[in-house]
């Protein structure tokens, strides 16, 4: 029961997911600073740390920035939980499966453009945390720089299985299956379309609402993700910040075995914990989770001529030590309409410092008629050369350019300022498209002197 407690820590079937997750309610907006109590006057009034605890529960402090960050940069959220964390066995080293993290050295960058199809269907009894599957990334994560590229597939809840991760933010892009997250928190439900994100260091766990999940993730290493600034745009459009959701406070007062697993430094460390640690009765601050939904995103685009550049997209951004050189950018491709007069209106053909990896949540992709599918996704590396295919090229250049509306499709992009090294199992995976640089044959001479 939201703003309640639960004594069935990961127990509930997909069926009972799905009832609480279509029941939550939220706090609204980015970047703010929210409270939130599961049950009354577990908030202490005018200091975060008093002596004693309301309701004997424990004040602790989660800071996702250093202290001395600038106050319009600083995450931190006060805690007050039935345990502290610190009450815990030592952690383990634990198999990292198909788990990779930055630096990627074992492999080089690759200047082809490479696509892949979706993953293969998981072994039954997989969860979201055994199903992420490594594509790449750059940067490195004990440096605090950089991104990791993921996949994950799933076919069972996680049960008795809590993860974090101290390495860097997760921002989790479903494309199949619905996701009830139960976090530190609060719970959050997160659908195909939406996209959920976890701050660095936050304990949750995955239960699925359908038979399988499918889906991405983005691993920021770097500097927490932001609301780009509108800049000529004024003051509105893009991501709005109050349509994203954060939850409301919700613990598991649950005595019994619970495994955690903690990503630090790249690998994968356990502890067996004889309490849930999602036992925060109460919260305020502004490190916490959120969800948000894609529909939502106010496009800005052309009403006279030309395509826009992609940036236009842009759903949250990781800010380098560089204005404008974003150490990832998150960007949608959502339904739009297109005007432009003597226009090419698919993306335009282009080679780019930035490093692009693209997936399809749903529908088709204007710049791609064939092989790009949801589940599936292409990376173009820094000055790779890339465009519409020919069928696409093809078309729209003979198009009638009446108004246009796009909405059959969901894509999105993670743009980042290096070049992004594919894995070993990336490289070598047997859902490679081998023979993805032909979309580009058959373009044909059109030159005339």
């Amino acid at each position: 029961m939201i703003g309640d407690h639960a004594d069935d820590a990961g127990r509930t079937d997909a069926g009972d997911a799905r009832k609480i997750a279509e029941g939550l309610a939220y706090l609204s907006g980015f970047g703010n600073e929210h409270s939130s109590e599961a049950v009354p006057g577990a908030l202490p009034h005018g200091r975060n740390s008093p002596q004693r605890a309301p309701l004997g529960l424990y004040a602790e402090q989660l800071s996702g920035s250093a202290f001395t960050e600038p106050r319009a940069h600083n995450r931190r959220s006060w805690l007050y939980r039935i345990r502290p964390s610190a009450a815990h066995p030592q952690f383990t080293r634990t198999d990292n499966g198909a788990l990779r993290t930055a630096p990627f050295n074992e492999s080089v960058p690759d200047p082809n453009r490479l696509r892949w199809n979706p993953l293969p269907e998981p072994a039954p009894g997989t969860d979201f945390l055994a199903g992420l599957w490594t594509l790449g990334g750059n940067g490195d994560a004990t440096q605090r720089t950089g991104m990791g590229i993921h996949l994950y597939h799933a076919n069972s809840s996680m049960r008795e299985r809590v993860f974090s991760d101290a390495d860097g933010e997760l921002l989790i892009v479903p494309e199949r299956g619905g996701l009830l997250l139960r976090t530190e928190f609060g719970l959050l439900h997160a659908e195909p379309g939406e996209v959920a994100l976890i701050p660095r260091g936050v304990r949750f766990r995955v239960e699925l609402l359908d038979a399988s999940a499918r889906g991405y993730v983005c691993e920021n290493y770097g500097a927490p993700f932001q609301l780009p600034d509108l800049g000529p745009i004024g003051a509105n459009g893009l991501a709005n910040a109050r349509d994203f959701r954060a939850p409301v406070a919700a613990y598991e007062d649950v005595e019994g075995p619970v495994e955690v697993v903690n990503k630090f430094c790249g690998n994968l460390w356990r502890a067996t914990y004889d309490h849930s640690p999602l036992d925060v009765v109460a919260w305020h601050g502004n490190h916490v989770p959120y969800v948000y939904d894609l529909h939502r995103f106010n496009v800005i685009g052309s009403i006279s001529y030309d395509h826009p550049d992609p940036s236009i997209f842009t759903v949250l951004t990781s800010p380098s030590d560089t204005p404008g050189l974003a150490g990832v950018d998150f960007v949608v491709f959502a339904p739009r309409w297109l005007v432009g007069e003597d226009t090419f209106r698919p993306p335009y053909f282009h080679r780019n410092v930035m490093s692009e990896y693209m997936g399809l949540i749903e529908g088709a992709y204007d710049a791609k008629a064939e092989g790009f599918v949801p589940g599936g996704g292409s990376l173009h590396n820094m000055m790779s050369a890339h465009g519409p295919d020919r069928e696409t090229f093809e078309k729209a250049s003979a198009a009638e350019l009446k108004p246009q509306k796009i909405d059959d499709g969901l894509a999105f992009m993670f743009e980042t300022r290096w070049p992004v090294t594919a894995t070993e199992q990336a490289a070598g995976a047997s859902h490679l498209q081998r023979g993805y640089d032909d979309v580009w044959q058959g373009l044909e001479r059109h030159f005339r002197n």
